[in-house]
């Protein structure tokens, strides 16, 4: 009974046994109550994963009752180390042998009782000094509240706690020279070691650029392998962007600080679009693939997706309902309450995603919403049903037709947003992007069997991306060597596809002598024979589960590569070549980016020691955020999701003066025809259809 009055079970789903379901991200816990605390906490030292959907009230709640039940402890050890040392009255006497009972036993009683109660006060007061002094600390220095959500926060206390009183913490200069140095030492040894393995698996070279309307450009490059990926350096190009002379000789050094014997791609995002880069990367290095970014491209077809005008219709109506919401205190209040404190909108780390993502949240959301804006709460004696915003919500959650519409966005978006997850957060995907697009486009056809022309408007979105930006060599080599691909029945392989393997061959080996042999050991893999087609590694292809998605996820991980290393020695050529192409990316970091912090490193008002100093704090942040994308990546969070919402962004920010009905203006003409698909859909995302279960 008392474990059931456990406010923290407001959280959970009781579970069989002794586990728990988090209702933020619906993780599974064992341990129970306890364990969901720490959970909720986001405190890394327990040995729990922490929630990335907790809300920030929850955590600081849960973090009180810890800090509580902890000094309750501390109380109970003080009293326990005290109660030896209390001797009965009856036990004293003075020189004369005469009891003290009379004299000495009230004021000893009363002494202990009142250090006891000053201990626990004064421990409770130095907590909340503590949290007073962190939080001018934040303030005084305008640190970003989420700060605090960092699992070097936390570590950072308890390393201080564990020092004790008297701690002082670094000086200015010692955090400038000796712990910057020594830090920048760590994450060096840590690139030293992951560089062994490019002399079998090879690596891809990244350049993430961008660009603002001064005619401004810097380009960060880092460095991908199976591994993990890290951050090399970040140079400002303003002055020679589009001079494609001195764009060659840059990703030449670059390319030499690797080694091009390493090098197998150079990944190229959408903003540095230079043919003539391409072609000089090509025609330099005879086994070096320039290839685009698919998480870009990815991206590109859900931006062209959010232009079809139902679709985008749609959004605007949904931010229009947003917008009412997340900009009312009160309303905001309402809504959490009505959805058990969670938020209908989220941002991701580009516009399209949080359009997709905000669509998927408000539509689970769909029944608490309109049961809200129904609600007497809203509706009796409020101010806010009186808004002339508030009527036009009500008219879009009471449209029958919007959400219709918002079914038929998610269901479109969803199978190109799990591509998406799937090629980013540096997993080496090249293997698998070919037969993740694929299945894609047939979740398209088979969600619009019925209905030909929307097929064909999104499918010729994605052809047009995937032909024009996307399509490489590499990508078809590495799906005929996917051993995955390879022995999938239901899998024929193209003609073209085949005359890219052949390609991608003659470019990695370009002498006779390194081909040798090479038809015979094509047709050993192809055809499964010898090691190729023993139990152990069929088994280790299957072996994760039998569902198809997973199987693929798996070997999208990495697995692929390391298949080929311990099934492939009768083929051994082939074994060298499918290693390296197996073990590379197709997409640049989905690490959030501060481009701020780079504009400042390259400021032309900053002397040498500065901006060296600057360059290596750069050096040591962008690979910390890189490793926590990758401790990220391999945990449920959703690598296309930020932590928190945008409060800047299309979902939430008000326009000046804002119309209530602005979402119908861009839309007259369409809304008197019958652009919406009308029909019911039977199943959608959240029902029991399975199209989405790949």
């Amino acid at each position: 009974m008392v474990r059931e009055k456990d406010i923290c079970w407001e959280y959970a789903d009781r579970l069989e046994g002794n586990k728990v379901r988090c209702k933020f991200c619906d993780r599974i816990l064992n341990g129970g109550i306890s364990r969901l605390k720490h959970h909720l906490s986001r405190l890394p030292s327990k040995g729990v994963n922490p929630c990335t959907k907790v809300r920030d009230d929850v955590t600081d709640k849960v973090r009180e009752i810890l800090a509580s039940k902890d000094d309750s402890k501390e109380t109970l050890t003080v009293k326990k180390q005290m109660l030896p040392e209390f001797k009965s009255p009856l036990a004293v006497s003075n020189s004369t042998g005469k009891s003290l009972m009379s004299v000495e036993a009230a004021p000893v009683t009363g002494k202990f009782f009142s250090s006891s109660t000053t201990s626990g006060s004064t421990s409770r007061s130095d907590h909340e000094n503590a949290e007073r002094s962190i939080a001018l600390f934040f303030f005084e220095n305008r640190l970003d509240f989420s700060i605090a959500r960092s699992s070097s926060y936390q570590q950072m206390i308890d390393a201080v706690r564990k020092c004790g009183v008297g701690f002082i913490g670094p000086s200015a200069d010692t955090l400038k020279t000796t712990w910057l140095e020594n830090i920048k030492s760590e994450v060096s040894l840590q690139s030293k070691d992951i560089e062994r393995e490019w002399a079998m698996t090879g690596c891809t070279v990244i350049a993430e650029t961008w660009t603002d309307n001064k005619s401004r450009a810097l380009i960060n490059f880092l460095v991908s392998s199976p591994s993990r990926t890290f951050f090399h350096k970040s140079v400002d190009a303003s002055s020679y962007y589009k001079n494609i002379k001195y764009l060659s000789d840059l990703f030449d050094s670059i390319i030499q600080d690797f080694g091009p014997e390493n090098v197998v791609q150079v990944i190229i995002d959408n903003e540095l679009n230079c043919p003539g880069l391409a072609n000089h990367i090509l025609q330099n290095y005879g086994s070096i693939f320039v290839t685009p970014c698919a998480s870009q491209c990815m991206n590109g077809i859900l931006e062209e997706f959010c232009n079809v005008d139902w679709v985008s219709r749609c959004i605007l109506q949904a931010q229009a309902v947003s917008k009412y919401i997340y900009n009312n205190s009160s309303m905001l209040a309402m809504m959490r309450m009505f959805t058990g404190g969670h938020d209908i909108i989220r941002s991701g780390i580009t516009k399209s995603v949080s359009n997709f993502l905000s669509l998927q949240s408000m539509l689970k959301q769909k029944s608490r919403l309109k049961h809200m804006f129904n609600s007497p709460e809203f509706s009796t004696g409020s101010a806010l049903s009186n808004k002339p915003q508030a009527a036009t919500c009500v008219s879009i959650l009471d449209d029958n037709e919007f959400w219709k519409a918002a079914e038929e966005s998610v269901a479109v978006s969803e199978p190109f947003l799990k591509v998406m997850r799937e090629v980013s957060g540096g997993k080496p995907a090249v293997g698998f992007i070919y037969e993740l697009m694929t299945r894609a486009k047939e979740s398209i056809r088979t969600y619009y069997i019925m209905d030909e022309i929307k097929c064909k408007t999104f499918l010729d979105i994605v052809d047009k991306h995937w032909q024009n930006n996307l399509h490489s060599p590499l990508h078809s080599a590495a799906a005929f060597l996917n051993p995955s691909i390879q022995y999938n029945p239901e899998i024929k392989f193209f003609p073209a596809i085949k005359e890219d393997f052949y390609t991608v061959l003659e470019k990695l080996l370009p002498t006779p002598d390194h081909r040798h042999d090479l038809t015979n050991q094509i047709l050993l893999f192809s055809r499964g024979k010898g090691m190729f087609g023993c139990n152990l590694a069929k088994e280790a292809i299957d072996s994760v589960s039998p569902g198809r998605f997973s199987r693929v996820k798996y070997m999208v991980n990495g697995v692929a590569g390391i298949w080929w290393e311990q099934f492939g020695d009768a083929a051994p050529t082939l074994q060298q070549v499918a290693i390296r192409v197996l073990s590379q990316v197709c997409s640049t970091s989905t690490s959030e980016r501060q481009w701020s912090t780079f504009q400042q490193i390259h400021s032309e008002k900053r002397n040498k020691i500065d901006k060296e100093t600057l360059n290596d704090l750069l050096y040591i942040y962008y690979n910390l955020k890189l490793d926590k994308s990758l401790k990220s990546s391999s945990s449920e969070a959703d690598s296309l999701q930020l932590d928190d919402i945008d409060m800047t962004s299309e979902w939430v920010e008000e326009t000046e003066n804002p119309s209530p009905v602005q979402w119908l203006d861009r839309f007259s003409s369409a809304l008197e025809g019958g652009d919406l698909n009308t029909r019911h859909f039977n199943t959608s995302i959240f029902s029991s259809d399975n199209i989405f279960n790949l």
